[in-house]
């Protein structure tokens, strides 16, 4: 079934990215260095409009969780962790970057010569929609650096989005208001705010577009590409230069769609990726997929940072809308409405569930949802035994073996 070995595409705008984002790291240590700026760490998933808004550089250390994962150098770091007393089961993203930060060892200074590491933060701010681990996480350095931790207790399970919802996370954030500006030394410019958030409403229409246009066949991107491309979506949300870099990339992705550019050539297989990533196996599993003629091409991974509710005429509100719609914090029947909307946008054959171990609030194959869809549409479904970060969890043997006989079984399936 394997086809003659696969010619990667390059997205040229990637260069522009990599440019960007090493912007963004260098000014960071830059304003640690010279106390230029004040420095916070937020969490992925908001509040990091107020914190631009109020005159704060935005650090994240999810991200950094991430970069760790894929220059594998987790797997090393999480012992560190481990014996502080956190949890082979807790979040790997925290004990890798805890391990990093107990080691002195971190991806930024091998990616960005000059730069040591992580920047040192004057406050901690976190939002638990991605899970409890993020305040347990924050507070480590909040002791370490004797400085502020505050943040968002996000409700969980949730079905419909209420009023009582959104006022609840409206009050949370408007109550970090006093603390930042105390650390800030400056008043919250409203007007700044409500253009952070219009800045913010731009980046996450033009990365849902660019998302989306994978549900042209064959599709011009795939997963993997889109857990690169997310990284402006991620960590330069609510400035313009991450507008501009998306208008870019878009604007390729559709010269692609025009010209019948598929990222992977002679696509047979169109698959769905639930879950984290396994950060440091994107390459392997992207060649895999790619020689068996599968194209994963999306994900409810690289959708976490689409927020169409944001609204800069209504910053409070909107963001606590925003980040209360996700789909980590909703209820059961919600996903389950939402994958089959995926399904039938993407022109699914198949989808995969990463269970990641120390991730459980983002694996959503434990209560039953693969096998729900898979009688519906009936669909063969695969789950992968992994983790985001830690590679003892994933056995690279086993996960190869099993995706070829899935492949296999939707080959037989679409009679080939």
């Amino acid at each position: 079934m394997k086809t003659e070995q696969q010619t990667f595409k390059k997205i040229n705008a990637t260069k522009q990215m990599k440019e960007i984002m090493e912007l963004h790291f260098r000014e960071l240590d830059e304003a640690a260095k010279t106390k230029s700026k004040k420095i916070a760490w937020c969490t992925s998933v908001g509040p990091a409009e107020l914190l631009r808004a109020a005159g704060f550089l935005v650090f994240f250390p999810e991200n950094h969780g991430a970069m760790l994962g894929a220059s594998r150098m987790a797997t090393d770091l999480i012992p560190v962790a481990n014996a502080l007393g956190y949890s082979p089961d807790i979040c790997s993203y925290l004990t890798s970057d805890i391990g990093s930060y107990i080691k002195g060892q971190s991806p930024i200074s091998k990616a960005y010569p000059g730069i040591s590491g992580p920047p040192r933060p004057d406050v901690l701010v976190y939002n638990t929609n991605q899970c409890r681990d993020v305040q347990d996480w924050y507070n480590f350095y909040a002791r370490e650096f004797n400085i502020p931790c505050i943040g968002i207790q996000t409700h969980r399970g949730v079905g419909d989005v209420t009023k009582a919802h959104v006022d609840s996370i409206s009050a949370q954030i408007k109550a970090l208001i006093p603390t930042l500006e105390e650390v800030s030394g400056k008043k919250l410019d409203y007007d700044e705010f409500k253009h952070v958030v219009g800045l913010s409403r731009q980046c996450t229409d033009l990365w849902k577009e660019v998302l989306q246009i994978a549900s042209n066949v064959p599709s011009p991107l795939t997963f993997f590409d889109g857990a690169i491309q997310m990284g402006p979506a991620v960590i330069l949300r609510g400035e313009q230069r991450a507008v501009d870099f998306y208008k870019l990339l878009l604007a390729e992705l559709k010269l692609r769609v025009k010209d019948k550019v598929a990222a992977i050539d002679g696509e047979q297989f169109r698959i769905y990726w639930e879950g984290m990533p396994i950060w440091g196996k994107l390459r392997e599993l992207s060649t895999q997929f790619a020689e068996l003629s599968a194209c994963v091409l999306a994900s409810t991974y690289c959708s976490s940072w689409v927020f169409t509710a944001l609204d800069p005429d209504d910053p409070f509100d909107s963001m606590a809308r925003a980040y209360t719609e996700l789909v980590i914090v909703r209820d059961e029947n919600y996903k389950e409405r939402y994958f089959e909307a995926e399904i039938e946008r993407y022109k699914i054959d198949g989808m995969i569930f990463h269970d990641a171990k120390t991730c459980p609030n983002n694996s959503n194959n434990r209560y039953g949802m693969p096998e729900r869809l898979s009688k519906k549409y009936n669909m063969p479904m695969l789950v992968i035994n992994g983790d985001l970060n830690d590679l003892r969890c994933y056995s690279e043997e086993q996960a190869r073996t099993n995706i070829e006989a899935y492949i296999e079984q939707l080959s037989e399936k679409k009679g080939r």
